[in-house]
């Protein structure tokens, strides 16, 4: 990817020679229109996937809820983030299920707990959801053991619900996690996500259903029996899995070249890149110069919508951290700004709360503040 020029972003105007983010590359566009999509719900607010953590999504601005999609024995599609479940329910903790712990080969590397695929639904059902990041949010364990486990179609009737309650149009934006895997132990994601999609009458162009994956060939499969918007997911580094599984050597990075762009706009109308990709991070955990990737992907055709929001200090380049230590919040509305400025078209964000206050601020003035900077070592975010 190409970078573009380095002045300062009028949102960060006090930042300069800290190496604030620089200008927007692209003419301002109407921030109206940007679409927050609930990261797993309100995964900074309650835990991730969860009946609660959605109901409070879209309770604070969100416009889409994001359930991660994989298979139970009896191929039904739940949401989980991962297949293994052992850092999200309380499965560790049912000793009618040890037996079940086991290590496998997913996506080529070692995973050792609890698996969906080796759960009934009826099973399943019987946990109940924890806080995933336990360490960081640790508020969010008060709701530990609250929750059950929902299935994809009741997502979609919970987002039905909420749009009368609202009185808006909830989208559901479900991802493929692992579908090579799922595929080849016969548990193929595609075919049900279809036919749930079907039966639920939102088999059109302008549905509320947007399908994201990291693979290629999902969505692809996907494209050949839907007509719902679909969002190719981008990685950091590596490649898809799909991809590498067939012996193509096409990388992430290839990807958002222009050239892999007019391709990904051949199945797809959006690309979801982290946040990384637009505005990189330095060595020193302060931000870079923006790429092209933004104003490419757009004369390709294509929206654009970024990954991971957060408004903790260690998912926060060091210009925007406050307090000492890494769980604190930072300035995240600052972050949300200068994506704003760039051009994009959606916040995958675990705080829709914040990332609507951004969005609600087109015109309106936004006093700054000299932040105080500093380095403890604050863990690196690994890729979705």
């Amino acid at each position: 990817m190409r970078k573009i020029a380095a002045t300062t972003l009028a949102v960060l105007t006090p930042l300069a020679g800290a190496g604030a983010a620089p200008a927007a590359a692209e003419p301002a566009r109407d921030r109206s229109q940007v679409v927050i999509v609930g990261h797993r719900g309100s995964a900074g607010h309650r835990p991730e996937h969860t009946q609660g953590s959605y109901e409070l999504a879209v309770a604070m601005g969100a416009d889409w809820i994001e359930p991660d999609l994989v298979p139970t024995k009896d191929h039904v599609l739940v949401v989980r983030h991962e297949n293994e479940i052992s850092g999200t329910t309380d499965v560790s903790l049912r000793p009618e299920f040890a037996a079940r712990k086991t290590t496998k080969v997913v996506d080529g590397r070692n995973v050792t707990g609890w698996f969906t695929e080796d759960f009934t639904l009826a099973e399943l059902k019987t946990l109940r959801a924890v806080e995933r990041l336990p360490a960081i949010r640790q508020r969010n364990t008060v709701y530990n053991g609250y929750y059950q486990m929902l299935t994809f179609q009741e997502v979609l009737d919970l987002a039905k619900r909420l749009s009368r309650q609202y009185g808006k149009q909830v989208g559901v934006f479900p991802e493929t996690k692992h579908p090579t895997y799922f595929r080849s132990i016969g548990l193929p994601l595609e075919e049900p996500l279809i036919e749930t999609v079907k039966r639920n009458g939102l088999n059109r162009p302008n549905s509320p259903v947007v399908v994201q994956s990291f693979e290629p060939s999902s969505l692809k499969r996907v494209a050949k029996d839907l007509r719902v918007p679909l969002w190719q997911a981008l990685g950091t580094s590596g490649q898809p899995y799909d991809l590498a599984a067939a012996g193509d050597p096409t990388t992430y990075a290839d990807m958002m070249k222009p050239e892999g762009l007019a391709k990904i706009a051949e199945y797809a109308q959006w690309i979801g890149p982290d946040k990384s990709s637009a505005i990189p991070i330095n060595p020193d955990g302060s931000w870079g110069t923006p790429t092209t990737l933004v104003p490419d992907a757009h004369k390709a055709g294509l929206k654009v919508g970024v990954y991971t929001f957060r408004s903790e200090n260690q998912y926060l380049p060091l210009q925007l951290r406050r307090g000492q230590a890494p769980t604190d919040h930072g300035d995240a509305l600052a972050e949300y700004r200068a994506h704003l400025d760039l051009g994009v078209d959606a916040f995958v964000t675990d705080y829709p709360d914040t990332a609507a206050l951004a969005k609600a601020e087109q015109g309106k003035p936004h006093k700054h503040v000299q932040p105080k900077q500093f380095d403890n070592g604050l863990p690196e975010e690994g890729q979705e």
